[in-house]
């Protein structure tokens, strides 16, 4: 089997990726003020739309088996995060990782030896198995004392971060750029939002910028045309590990 060759045509630049970050974090806010239910399903189709895309990205074969592989696990973890009994909001998190990972590798025995890029299928799924899971992390933040401002503020400082990234200048200064407008619009937005205090809700806006400028390093890296789906997968990829990154640090450093 060959690899599928994307066409310049439908090629899409960074600003794309940023769009649909954003898009994905004013429609995870959205949800967190809406209701439970509302912030599982929003968390379920981004979880569909990392797994559907992520194949696309590396450009690996057997994308459609590989995008349900990496997609599922990170609805089921959605699911649990929403309707489990507090405080175990995570609890299943690592089983659904657990699960996905040996799926992928099941795939992989399927498609016997000798295969084309097993070897980056195999690691680079089990990579988009863990980001798609890790989106269940906005459902416990909603869940945990209830203090849906801790999520406002992460998705501004991930909104910054994002937006630095669209900046057509060289990584060596956009990651710094990005990391110090993360780390300053955090304390900002915690002022403005909630009774946060200064120290934590910058702390947290480095870790999140740091987190959001490697992704955008890992597309630098990649070279080459994204397709749409890429695209879209790139952009909500990073929002989904920001939200077991904000749980816990809510947990460690506000509470």
């Amino acid at each position: 089997m060959t690899a599928e060759v994307q066409a310049p045509a439908k090629s899409l630049g960074s600003w794309a990726i940023g769009v649909v970050g954003v898009a994905g974090l004013v429609a995870i806010i959205a949800g967190v003020y809406v209701s439970r239910e509302a912030l599982v399903g929003v968390a379920a189709v981004i979880a569909v739309a990392v797994g559907i895309g992520w194949p696309h990205f590396l450009r690996i074969p057997a994308k459609k088996t590989l995008a349900a592989v990496i997609g599922l696990p990170g609805v089921g973890s959605a699911l649990a995060a929403g309707f489990v009994p507090a405080p175990g909001f995570l609890d299943w998190t690592p089983a659904f990782m657990a699960l996905g990972m040996m799926a992928v590798f099941v795939v992989q025995l399927i498609r016997g030896t000798g295969q084309a890029q097993r070897l980056e299928s195999t690691l680079g799924c089990c990579a988009g198995v863990l980001l798609s899971c890790l989106g269940a992390g906005w459902i416990a933040g909603g869940r945990f004392n209830g203090v849906r401002e801790m999520l406002l503020v992460a998705a501004v400082s991930a909104a910054v971060a994002l937006l630095a990234g669209l900046i057509r200048w060289p990584d060596s200064i956009v990651a710094p750029l990005g990391i110090v407008m993360a780390g300053l619009a955090g304390p900002l937005a915690g002022l403005v939002f909630s009774d946060i205090a200064v120290l934590p809700a910058a702390i947290f806006g480095v870790v999140v910028g740091a987190v959001l400028v490697s992704f955008r390093r890992l597309v630098t890296l990649r070279g080459g045309p994204l397709n749409l789906l890429a695209a879209v997968s790139m952009g909500l990829a990073p929002v989904s590990a920001v939200g077991s990154l904000a749980y816990f640090i809510d947990k460690l450093l506000i509470y």
